[in-house]
């Protein structure tokens, strides 16, 4: 699988983890907290996790499509379809390629968060928009969307980092 891949699925994975209402609060979702375990895990035991990730990311994609809108736009919950699929195969047929403990706490997750953007950015409330490096698989951009999570949870605002649809 490629590592870029990863790596986004591991931006995501924190992003969601860090949005929820016991972290940061910006969506009302609590899939990766102790009651979303309780609640997920009987009926899904196989792939608690999964279910947890689409849970937590439907939350956080409702949110960002309220504030950028829906259509020619990308951000880090709603990708192209293609990268969706690889998203989702990836947490289902190599569910150890990304390390729970990252979103154990929020301490941990935060510290996640800063490794993947690499250097500190400043940034304002809102939509944010970004320029794409190559594409949206790469790691270049996962840094940019990094960049942005990491200074609007450390600064308490809400950002919303998006780029257009690639040509």
């Amino acid at each position: 699988m490629n590592g870029s891949v990863i790596s986004l699925a591991r931006l995501r994975i924190v992003a969601a983890y860090l949005g929820e209402k016991n972290q940061h609060a910006w969506w009302p979702t609590s899939f990766f907290g102790a009651i979303g375990n309780q609640f997920l895990a009987p009926v899904f035991p196989k792939t608690t996790f999964l279910a947890q990730y689409h849970g937590s990311t439907e939350g956080a994609r409702r949110l960002h499509d309220e504030h950028i809108g829906v259509g020619q736009v990308f951000h880090l919950f709603r990708l192209p379809e293609e990268t969706e699929q690889d998203l989702h195969n990836l947490l289902l047929n190599s569910p150890d390629a990304i390390d729970a403990s990252l979103i154990a706490k929020k301490e941990s997750a935060e510290a996640a968060l800063v490794d993947l953007a690499g250097t500190k950015a400043a940034v304002a409330e809102g939509p944010v928009a970004i320029k794409l490096a190559d594409d949206i698989v790469s790691d270049a951009t996962v840094r940019q969307l990094a960049q942005v999570y990491a200074a609007a949870f450390a600064g308490g605002v809400r950002a919303y980092p998006y780029f257009s649809r690639p040509a």
